[in-house]
């Protein structure tokens, strides 16, 4: 009888340490924490802040394809949102091999500085209202900074995360972005309109 009860505590045990490991309710664990399942919870966090911001970001690059825009900007701006489509669909199906809801509740990560950069709706529809002599400089201005948001988001990761393809995703993130901000920059510049 001793024996038996020894055998359920240990089974209980390990059900409890898998559950913890392979994404329960206990996100807080230390099983979470520390990667027991092979990540960490900023690999967590970096991918569940990721999904509002590439849905967001999506509707903004989205905004070049109903508004006069030059060439150049409904290139970069087409290229943006494919590329965050595809990536979007990539870091779901992670979340989801984890067991990890898609989004954490709104305060979640604050105690270890995971605020989701947003651009509101209110900015967007304002964004939209502006005249179309307007419209481009603030659209890129917008883009900008949410591209350097995507830039921190992924240095948060590649300094602390521990699964390998969320930092290499993180990786990707901080070049591809980098490189369009730098774009988007050259743009802005009086120089490259010609005037």
């Amino acid at each position: 009888m001793k024996y038996a009860a020894i055998a359920l505590l240990a089974a209980c045990g390990l059900l409890l340490f898998a559950r913890c490991g392979a994404g329960g309710p206990s996100a807080g664990s230390a099983a979470a924490t520390r990667g027991g399942a092979g990540f960490n919870s900023t690999d967590v966090m970096f991918l569940q802040m990721m999904v509002p911001h590439q849905a967001q970001g999506v509707k903004l690059a989205a905004l070049a394809r109903e508004h006069p825009v030059r060439p150049e900007v409904r290139t970069l701006a087409a290229a943006i949102e494919s590329t965050q489509r595809a990536e979007a669909g990539r870091i779901v199906g992670r979340l989801r091999g984890w067991e990890r809801p898609l989004r954490a509740p709104a305060d979640a990560h604050h105690a270890h500085g995971g605020v989701v950069p947003e651009t509101t709706d209110a900015e967007l529809a304002a964004l939209e209202r502006l005249p179309a002599d307007r419209f481009e400089r603030e659209f890129l201005n917008l883009l900008i900074a949410r591209q350097d948001d995507a830039v921190q988001l992924a240095r948060m990761e590649l300094g602390k995360g521990e699964d390998a393809w969320t930092r290499g995703l993180a990786a990707k993130v901080e070049r591809s972005r980098s490189a369009q901000i730098d774009r988007m920059l050259g743009l802005l510049d009086p120089r490259v309109r010609g005037g």
